[in-house]
């Protein structure tokens, strides 16, 4: 501990316990001549320390060694050690990383509490990731209706946003005759922007968020990600955008006129939602 610092301790325990100098120098290990000499304050370094004050209002994430770099270039005559012993005397220190705010939807009804009870009811979203050989991005968006269990569509392509993704509604909405009453979904950027949240409030659709960190919330679309994962993503290699579109657009197909589901007594989706409209 420099005498600087000792000479502080001394004068707070003088204060806080009302303790003699000698005894305070005494604990603190402190020499009684070194704790009353006043040592004479110099101006030779303010401006060193008046610019390392503003290199840290300029750039908050620099810590003394980056400063001390820039000094340099600009001619300044201090070694990296004496930058440190300044840094640390101005009480100067690189801030910790605050999390970034997450935009969090609004819904007009509570994602726990949300159950289809017919065809039209819920549409669920949800995007998965996968690659082409070439190690390129692709990304999938899924819609699906919660009571059919229909899945109204898989949209493939190297990039989905917001309007990408009101431009696939609008497509389910053209050939399904009407929109869905309510909208499940997470808090992505491209499911929390006004694009999205300008086409449910116009089309009469309202929305429901999912807790962020809680798939579970969301379960038919999650359920259908692992099926699209287990059943072609993990099986096909795709060496094209084109190749990926189609082979997964075969699957939708199949997946809603062939493949028996479970929980609708081992009927089609597609059968099961002809059934329910006769």
């Amino acid at each position: 501990m420099s005498p600087s610092r000792r000479r502080e301790a001394v004068s707070m325990l003088q204060e806080r316990l009302s303790v003699s100098e000698r005894r305070a120098c005494r604990v603190t290990g402190q020499h009684r001549s070194t704790q009353r000499h006043r040592p004479r304050k110099t101006d030779r370094d303010d401006a060193l320390r008046s610019e390392l004050r503003s290199l840290s209002r300029c750039h908050p994430r620099w810590g003394y060694r980056r400063a001390w770099a820039s000094l340099r270039e600009e001619g300044w005559p201090a070694n990296r050690k004496k930058i440190q012993r300044l840094w640390r005397e101005e009480g100067l220190r690189v801030p910790q990383r605050k999390r970034k705010r997450q935009r969090l939807g609004t819904s007009t009804t509570p994602a726990a509490r949300l159950r289809a009870c017919r065809p039209d009811h819920v549409w669920a979203l949800d995007f998965q990731f996968d690659t082409t050989s070439d190690g390129r991005i692709l990304k999938l968006l899924h819609v699906v209706d919660e009571h059919t269990r229909e899945a109204l569509a898989v949209e493939v392509a190297r990039r989905i946003d917001a309007d990408r993704t009101v431009s696939v509604l609008e497509r389910i909405v053209a050939t399904r005759g009407r929109p869905p009453e309510l909208v499940r979904m997470d808090n992505g950027p491209e499911l929390t922007g006004s694009a999205l949240r300008d086409w449910c409030r116009l089309g009469g659709s309202g929305a429901s968020y999912i807790e962020p960190g809680s798939p579970w919330q969301n379960p038919f679309v999650e359920s259908f990600g692992g099926k699209v994962r287990d059943e072609v993503l993990a099986v096909e290699a795709f060496d094209s955008l084109l190749e990926a579109k189609t082979v997964i657009e075969d699957w939708r197909n199949t997946y809603n006129t062939l493949r028996p589901h479970s929980s609708l007594n081992w009927k089609t989706p597609a059968a099961y939602a002809a059934g329910w409209r006769a």
